[in-house]
């Protein structure tokens, strides 16, 4: 049963700490300058290819670009150009990431919410929703099915602002996924990895959950566009301020949460702003805190069940648009892993692809309680959106297999303490990447022994002995080590990594 109304109302007053939000501004004022972003993406339209090709090559140095080199690359239109800022923005995935794409899935908690978001088929207002919150025996059940039936190692536990689902239920819940563990064909199923999308916190909670193992903490802006982010988050409610969102990062830093994931909804406003929008965000907290974030998220709004907003919306982005968008993030922050999701239907996900994305979800359900129920997927009543792709995990990694690209459950580098200023550190260098490389192969080996079909595992072996020969003649003294693991995982042991 939902909270009362009056409990629900006095928690939310207390939400808010505005001298956990006014302690980070410079001056009074936040750090997304809208008259000045405006001003640059203006003045920078027909850059001259000689400045575009000294961006690129910055770029390709793993140097965060600025804001004048970030609206330049947003203004070209030459198609020779464009095809240049595509190469070189694979170029710089597989120089940070390697030749590899981390697999997840999204797990949404329950629906209930306190906002009034007109895109989201979750608002408050929305009288059609089946609400419903996931019991601790429920958690269970939807992790059994991802990591013992789909063979899901990671996950982003999506959670709504609300009472029920505030910190203490997403710590508890986390502590459930954790504890789930499955017999699969030849292993053992487990989450080792679950990473949160969920709303702004106090520094208090963010504390508390940092200790339960929070992974990568997830909050998107939505929209940097003071004015757009007012409209569509009507005045009263708790997302209403744009501040205490915005800063919501700063406060994950400061108590200790160092792996964080940034993003926009695109069609909400211009793309190229929102964009810029992003770039400042990444410089600022590189500025004060000397850790970007982890991950950028773009995700394309798309139709909720009886929700106009996104049906009319004057900002919608088009495929060329999105393409553009994902190589300048790539190009702009070229540390920071890009998630693609499966809004987007297969054939924009294979281009978006080769653009540089790192990340894609799969199998993927949004409904409440999707994983282990029988349900009609696209069942507008218990899902946020609609999606474009729902295609299984086996299926989409054996595209991405015919591809030439090896499907990663690495979740290594975390418990090895690679986050935060040392994660940076080995971005930039290049030097994470072949950690993931020789992570990828092992834990992609164990995934198609555990869960492949024969299909699948037939085009996975093909990329596997590529990705093998590659270590043998590029890393030779780290080559036997990994000979040693591989033939150990193929033996029946598990989660063996470096």
């Amino acid at each position: 049963m939902d909270a009362r109304a009056d409990e629900v109302t006095a928690w939310v007053k207390k939400r808010i700490k505005p001298e956990q939000v006014t302690k980070y501004m410079d001056g009074g004022r936040d750090f997304i300058p809208e008259a000045q972003i405006e001003e640059k993406l203006r003045s920078r339209k027909d850059p001259d290819p000689k400045w575009i090709r000294e961006i690129l090559a910055k770029s390709l140095s793993i140097e965060t670009l600025d804001p004048d080199e970030t609206a330049a690359l947003l203004n070209v239109r030459d198609e020779g150009l464009l095809g240049e800022m595509r190469k070189a923005a694979l170029e710089v995935k597989l120089k940070v990431y390697d030749n590899r794409i981390v697999t997840f899935a999204p797990l949404y908690m329950g629906n209930r919410c306190v906002n009034n978001c007109l895109y989201c088929a979750f608002r408050k207002d929305n009288d059609e929703a089946v609400r419903r919150t996931l019991t601790p025996e429920e958690v269970r059940k939807e992790t059994e099915a991802l990591a013992g039936r789909i063979g899901h190692k990671r996950l982003i536990v999506v959670y709504g602002e609300h009472p029920e689902t505030g910190a203490r239920y997403i710590a508890e819940t986390l502590k459930a996924i954790y504890a789930v563990k499955v017999k699969t064909r030849n292993g053992w199923g487990q989450i080792r990895r679950a990473n949160v999308n969920a709303a702004p916190m106090s520094m208090e909670e963010l504390k508390m959950l940092g200790e339960v193992g929070i992974g990568t903490y997830q909050v998107f802006q939505e929209t940097y566009h003071h004015l757009t982010y007012k409209m569509v988050h009507p005045e009263g409610t708790l997302k209403s301020d744009y501040a205490w969102r915005l800063y919501c990062m700063h406060r994950a830093l400061e108590a200790g949460v160092d792996d964080l994931g940034i993003g926009a909804l695109f069609g909400l406003y211009d793309w190229r702003f929102e964009v810029m929008g992003l770039l400042y965000h990444a410089r600022e907290l590189e500025k004060k805190f000397g850790i970007g974030p982890h991950t950028i998220s773009f995700p394309r709004l798309e139709p909720a069940a009886n929700t106009p907003f996104t049906r009319n919306s004057r900002h919608r982005v088009s495929d060329d648009d999105f393409k553009k968008l994902i190589t300048v993030i790539r190009l702009a922050v070229p540390y920071t892993g890009l998630i693609l999701t499966a809004r987007e239907n297969p054939g924009m996900r294979r281009e978006a692809i080769s653009l540089g994305c790192t990340q894609t979800d799969a199998s993927t359900r949004i409904g409440i309680g999707a994983y282990s129920d029988r349900y009609s997927e696209q069942e507008g009543q218990r899902q946020q959106f609609l999606l474009g792709d729902t295609r299984s995990l086996d299926e989409v990694i054996r595209e991405l297999a015919e591809m030439g690209h090896i499907t990663s459950f690495c979740t290594a580098g975390y418990r090895c303490g690679r986050t935060g200023e040392c994660i940076m550190d080995l971005l930039r260098s290049g030097q994470e990447g072949k950690f993931c490389k020789l992570n990828a192969i092992l834990t992609f080996r164990e995934w198609l022994d555990d869960f492949a079909s024969a299909e699948t595992r037939r085009a996975g072996e093909k990329v596997i002995e590529t990705e093998i020969e590659e270590i043998r003649q590029k890393m030779p003294k780290t080559y036997p080590h990994l000979i040693e693991y591989y033939e150990r995982i193929k033996n029946g042991e598990r989660d063996l990594y470096f």
